[in-house]
């Protein structure tokens, strides 16, 4: 290829050609007509291939273009190359662009994009439903116009972010907590970490409620050891007193020693995730014990009925299923006035599934408390239950041995009429 100046001083010697070619025959008028048509030839190319290129450009089509011949092949070549390898750097970056967004849209957490004015760049989806936005109404709006919370824009205002910032009572059912903190980062713009920690907060709140509550059941029997100590020990007795006093006591430190082996209990199936192993239970000597433990525990004072429908048999762990089916069974006893009806039943339905119920005639449970029956320490009736040994533990007890075994704790209750509880358990755990 020729360079430019060659190029140049070809064009030049060419009209000097022509200007004396005219000159010699023509004279100095068509000498200078013919050296200016010579130089004008390249210039109107040239208008013609800025012309086709200006349309190519309007086109977006400048790599499709064909090329021209001499001076301006080589500037179309170079300008193509230059434009296909552009669109492949924007491709590249496209695509990089749409994983980052892909990224932040599968993040389980919040986030938003705010730029030096606070206003939003971007958000995904998670944050949308936190705050109740929509992004392509709400982007470039100042933030604080759209989450309104006074601590929330105190947070923003002050500009001292090491620490995060906890919003309770969001979402659309104002049932979310929110742990909210910003990172600085680009020209004084923030990304704000949105994460849900309701269950974190719940879970939290359960914890200093089981603490409390423990520390509750064991100082009442505690204190009343100590009494009846300090009665003895500064009064003098006769043994008939002594003896009452006794009784008590052990009363007392048996309800301890229950507490602690259902704390006990409840910690090991909090710890043992795993589903229980699949050993073959004889129902017919589980139920037997657990006729034993409820005849113990009432006495007399209730109608017991034991029914096994079924020739089936369980798969599971029996110390579990002792210990639910046991649990079951005397929180109806607890429950159930003298003189009531409590009726445990084996059988297996329609579908194939296994179920144990325990049916009562006792004052039954109203609606609100149903959800909360499985937590710890939680009494419908908690004079009634401490009165006859209960530790508020064994249907939170039942609960875990239920996962356990893949099981469901089923609860019917009719206030004024009884209640029927029923675990339900899968097929592949029954066996002939």
């Amino acid at each position: 290829m020729l360079s430019v100046l060659t190029r140049f001083i070809t064009l030049l010697c060419l009209a000097f050609l022509a200007a004396y070619i005219a000159l010699a025959n023509w004279g100095a008028d068509f000498a200078i007509a013919a050296g200016m048509a010579v130089l004008a030839v390249p210039l109107v190319y040239s208008y013609i291939n800025l012309a086709r290129l200006r349309k190519y450009i309007l086109q977006d089509a400048v790599e499709n273009m064909p090329l021209p011949s001499g001076f301006w092949e080589e500037v179309f070549f170079r300008l193509q190359r230059l434009v296909r390898n552009l669109k492949q750097e924007v491709r590249t970056v496209e695509k990089q662009h749409d994983r980052f967004i892909e990224a932040f849209q599968a993040s389980p957490n919040g986030i938003l994009m705010l730029d030096d004015q606070d206003q939003i760049e971007w958000c995904n989806e998670i944050a949308e439903r936190f705050f109740g936005l929509n992004f392509k109404r709400d982007v470039l709006q100042r933030i604080n116009f759209l989450i309104r919370r006074p601590e929330f824009i105190q947070y923003l205002n002050r500009r001292q972010f090491e620490d995060p910032l906890l919003l309770e009572r969001m979402g659309a059912d104002a049932n979310l907590s929110l742990m909210i903190q910003a990172f600085p980062f680009g020209q004084k713009r923030h990304l704000l970490l949105v994460q849900d920690v309701t269950d974190l907060q719940k879970a939290d709140a359960m914890r200093r409620d089981f603490v409390a509550n423990v520390s509750h059941e064991m100082r009442t029997p505690i204190t009343v050891l100590m009494g009846f100590l300090e009665t003895i020990q500064s009064l003098d007795i006769d043994k008939q007193q002594r003896d009452q006093y006794f009784e008590m006591m052990m009363s007392q430190a048996q309800r301890m020693k229950s507490l602690v082996e259902d704390l006990l209990t409840l910690a090991n199936l909090e710890a043992n995730t795993l589903p229980a192993p699949l050993q073959v239970i004889n129902i017919d000597t589980l139920m037997a014990l657990v006729r034993n433990d409820a005849e113990a525990l009432s006495q007399g004072r209730h109608a017991l009925n034991f029914e096994i429908s079924t020739p089936c048999n369980l798969m599971g762990e029996e110390r579990e299923i002792l210990s639910a089916f046991s649990n079951l069974v005397s929180n109806a006893i607890r429950y159930t006035p003298d003189v009531g009806v409590v009726t445990a039943k084996w059988s297996v339905n329609s579908e194939g599934y296994g179920e144990f119920s325990v049916t009562d005639t006792g004052p039954g449970i109203a609606s609100e408390h149903l959800s909360r029956l499985t937590e710890r320490f939680y009494r419908v009736d908690r004079s009634r239950s401490r009165d006859t040994g209960g530790t508020g533990l064994g249907l939170a007890i039942v609960k875990h041995i239920a996962n356990r075994h893949q099981a469901q704790l089923l609860i019917d209750s009719t206030p004024g009429k009884g209640s029927t509880f029923t675990l339900r358990f899968p097929k592949d755990r029954i066996t002939s």
